[in-house]
């Protein structure tokens, strides 16, 4: 057992030293104070499907910004619900919102890809932005992007936004699956233009128009599921910078609101975020379990079994790293720190979700969403 322990508390120490120094990396975009040097004219581009509980939040929230010039483009991706309706009644209140009645979906294409391929098609903006339908967006986000778009001397600017909690599970499961996308990606690298690690958020990606034209735009992705990462890389590889940062004062999102959403939503891609790899699948479920659940198990047996001085406080230390680092994840999606205790069932589930993920797309062949369903072999 004293081995056991001391190459858990090795992993704690590893993991942890890991996290620090990526967490040291990232970025942090702030709301702008004072008026910007110009002001490009920015196109917002929105797809919706089945959206009626949060587009008009959203589309309320980009309609009132504080930027002079702009427009917000709105694809009605063929919705059964009241999506459309709500957009229509929108945009007789408000001139600088166009809204689009999705075409027939081409072969070949995905739909949300093909959304924002029709929206920027008629998009007149400089500058670029893709989202999704259910942000809210304080009224000073274009402005803060478009300022860190100038001052950073970007060619794409993707934001992390706030993450908003409402039930239980959301509480218990969406931070072990933010946390686990903010480890796996390395924001010192995709902020180096000399590295070619990349990253891109389907709820903020802004591009300069010459550079989403140059790379290839939504057609170069346009049956890619995570169509967000791979405009990401394909933008580094066409040697532009691209830029990822936190924008929890910029936007915030509530991705899903129950047990079901969320299995639902993140079953659909998350095994496609591995490159459709079993192993990797495999090792990053295992390297989640060895750092969220395990530690407190091995110090639990070490307690049980009435090991000696040194096992027993080697594992409580690995249990104390292991939970300090979940507070400080609570803090970081200002959640209560008592929330950190349920991270152990939260990774459980998070685990289940990708074997799930991994199970169904390998077994079926297609990923579903939205009530489409889409090849993935």
């Amino acid at each position: 057992m004293f081995w056991v322990t001391v190459v858990q508390f090795v992993w704690v120490l590893v993991v942890v030293g890991y996290l620090t120094v990526n967490m040291l990396h990232l970025a942090r975009v702030n709301p702008v104070s004072g008026p910007l040097a110009r002001y490009p004219f920015i196109s917002v581009c929105v797809p919706a499907r089945n959206e009626e509980r949060d587009i008009r939040a959203c589309l309320e929230s980009l309609l009132n910004q504080e930027y002079p010039q702009y427009e917000v483009i709105a694809v009605d991706d063929h919705s059964t619900d009241r999506t459309g309706e709500i957009m229509r009644s929108l945009a007789g209140k408000y001139s600088h919102l166009v809204c689009i009645e999705g075409q027939a979906l081409p072969e070949g294409w995905l739909g949300k890809p093909f959304a924002l391929h029709q929206a920027q098609r008629v998009a007149r903006g400089e500058y670029l932005v893709f989202t999704d339908a259910d942000p809210v967006f304080e009224p000073h986000a274009l402005a803060s992007a478009a300022h860190t778009m100038m001052t950073q001397n970007l060619d794409m600017l993707t934001l992390m936004p706030r993450a908003v909690f409402g039930s239980f599970w959301e509480r218990t499961v969406q931070p072990m699956m933010f946390g686990f996308i903010a480890a796996l990606t390395r924001f010192g690298k995709v902020n180096d233009p000399d590295s070619s690690r990349s990253m891109g958020f389907g709820a903020f990606l802004m591009f300069r128009r010459e550079a989403y034209d140059a790379m290839g735009g939504h057609e170069s992705v346009r049956g890619e599921i995570l169509e967000d990462i791979h405009l990401g890389k394909r933008t580094k590889r066409a040697g532009f910078r691209i830029w990822v940062a936190d924008a929890k004062r910029l936007f915030s999102i509530r991705m899903y609101h129950s047990l079901g959403e969320i299995w639902r939503g993140w079953r659909k891609n998350v095994f496609l975020a591995f490159g459709r790899s079993v192993f990797w699948t495999m090792y990053f479920s295992a390297a989640l379990l060895a750092f969220v659940l395990t530690p407190y198990g091995v110090a639990a047996l070490n307690l049980a079994a009435g090991a000696g001085n040194v096992s027993l406080w080697i594992s409580l230390a690995a249990a104390f790293l292991v939970l300090i680092s979940s507070q400080h994840l609570c803090d970081e999606l200002e959640l209560s720190r008592g929330y950190a205790f349920l991270f152990p069932l939260g990774a459980l589930v998070t685990v289940g979700i990708l074997i799930n993920s991994m199970v169904h797309i390998l077994g079926t062949g297609h990923s579903e969403w939205r009530g489409r369903k889409y090849s993935v072999r």
